[in-house]
């Protein structure tokens, strides 16, 4: 089991409910409540999986200009640098900003969020935000925000993860359910400002944007974890499970992670750990000139 207070390059997986708010919510909705160490070392390995496709899809190469938004504890940021761009990571959180300035000692990491990031118009070759559309409350605004941050003939890549949601992310929604859970209302995305997490509404956002080559596939992977790790990171405030959790009875809290320990035992290993099928949507595409 992850102990708190480690500290880790990677980002955490923000939606584990499965019910049908996941992935609405906003940037303020609760999926951040927990710590930065709880962050860090439950979910945080989840998000580590796309990093490599993300900066592909951007064209990150050495010495490239490379804005990385919503960088948490630095695993997109840590990645860049490894490939010799010129990095700029920039998080809301000011304990994310901090986690990351260690992870990626090499990137300059500033406290901002969308859709007004401290950034001058066009300043980077390529922009990059792993995670981040799943959870600002006007997406258009966010992409907007992106491209002016780019310049002219660069790259914009972005990560949502998908719904309907795949099984890692459904498993914990399905043991509340199971249980008779007390319902909590889960805070949405207005019906104006959604889209369809899918590839075709995730490219369809970027175009709507006004950029252009865009291009979208979605990324199949298994992700290793705990039953534990899971469980701790909802209890310790991550993600919107951490809501439907604090409204429980304590009793109705060990009934669902026993649930949660039943429905994950076809994907255990020997070791004990779980390999659990996971998803997300990546996109990209070309800031006009």
């Amino acid at each position: 089991m992850c102990k708190p207070g480690t500290r880790t390059a990677l980002r955490l997986a923000s939606e584990q409910t499965g019910l049908a708010s996941l992935g609405r919510g906003p940037r303020d909705s609760p999926w951040r409540r927990g710590g930065t160490a709880t962050f860090a070392c439950t979910f945080a390995p989840l998000c580590a999986y796309p990093a490599g496709a993300l900066l592909d899809a951007a064209a990150v190469t050495a010495g490239t200009r490379t804005l990385d938004v919503g960088t948490g504890t630095g695993t997109v940021a840590a990645v860049a640098l490894g490939r010799g761009a010129l990095v700029t990571a920039v998080d809301a959180d000011a304990g994310m900003a901090a986690a990351a300035r260690s992870a990626a000692p090499g990137a300059a990491v500033r406290v901002g969020a969308v859709p007004a990031l401290p950034f001058a118009t066009g300043a980077f070759d390529a922009v990059v935000a792993n995670f981040v559309l799943n959870h600002v409350g006007v997406p258009a605004a966010a992409v907007a925000e992106l491209a002016r941050l780019t310049r002219p003939g660069g790259r914009i890549a972005v990560t949502i993860w998908p719904y309907p949601p795949p099984r890692l992310q459904s498993l914990l929604g399905e043991a509340v359910r199971a249980v008779a859970a007390e319902p909590v209302v889960l805070p949405r995305l207005a019906a104006e400002h959604d889209f369809a997490r899918t590839v075709a509404g995730l490219s369809g956002l970027l175009s709507a944007a006004g950029l252009t080559e865009v291009t979208g596939r979605r990324l199949d992977w298994l992700h290793r974890t705990t039953v534990a790790d899971w469980w701790a990171g909802a209890e310790g405030g991550i993600g919107t499970a951490s809501v439907l959790l604090a409204a429980q009875p304590a009793a109705t809290r060990d009934r669902i992670r026993a649930e949660l320990g039943r429905l994950a035992e076809p994907y255990r290993n020997a070791d004990g750990a779980c390999a659990v099928p996971t998803a997300a949507v990546l996109a990209a595409a070309t800031v006009p000139a």
